[in-house]
């Protein structure tokens, strides 16, 4: 008797889901066409997902066309920029009493060249108000450039204008560290290429080039 009535409950269940399967592989047609049309609706009108990318590559020769060769190395090789700051603002970094790290969508950030402390965060933001879709942010580049012209043009004016923190309310305390001490290292090595390329000191002995009868003399 119990297997009987298993067996039958077994078999509603089946003809039950028979009976409900067009209706529910209905409904979930319609819902998927809901939702792709609503995906479409939200979308941006002539949406290029490769645009971000190309306008970034535009950013970044931008950003080397009008930088200085070592700071366009430094960013394309450590993905920020350090700027000395102060009424030396320019010059070389280990001789300016502070400088600046410019980050892509982050605060700029004091620092003391020779001991690697940390002073304040200035927060600035150049939003990109031309673009009629997708982001407001200007790409990585561009907002680093926007930062570094900023700075150099009139840097007590954009320090005065930007919200002044202690270090730490945006940037990490530690990820600045590592990065004065990439810094460093990018630094020394960027040095001893240099050295490398350097040509022989003045009074060295020439080197030996032979005549046509076969004897040598200084070249």
């Amino acid at each position: 008797m119990g297997l009987a009535l298993g067996t039958a409950t077994v078999v509603l269940v089946v003809l039950l889901w028979e009976l409900v399967r067009p209706t529910l592989v209905g409904e979930l047609a319609r819902a998927r066409e809901r939702w792709a049309r609503r995906d479409r609706a939200l979308a941006p009108a002539g949406y290029d997902p490769g645009r971000e990318r190309r306008a970034e590559q535009r950013a970044r020769k931008l950003l080397r066309s009008c930088v200085s060769e070592r700071e366009w190395a430094m960013y394309r090789d450590l993905g920020f920029l350090s700027v000395p700051g102060g009424p030396r603002l320019g010059a070389a970094e280990e001789s300016a009493a502070y400088a600046y790290l410019i980050y892509p969508h982050k605060p700029l950030v004091a620092y003391v060249p020779a001991s690697g402390e940390l002073l304040n965060e200035y927060c600035v933001s150049f939003p990109d108000h031309s673009r009629p879709y997708g982001s407001s942010r200007l790409p990585d580049s561009d907002d680093v450039l926007a930062k570094w012209m900023a700075l150099t043009a009139d840097e007590r004016r954009l320090v005065g204008e930007a919200n002044m923190h202690l270090p730490g309310r945006q940037v990490d305390p530690d990820r600045i560290r590592r990065d004065l001490a990439r810094l460093d290292r990018w630094e020394q090595e960027r040095e001893r290429r240099a050295r490398a390329r350097r040509p022989a000191a003045r009074g060295a002995r020439p080197p030996a080039s032979a005549r046509a009868d076969g004897s040598v003399r200084a070249a």
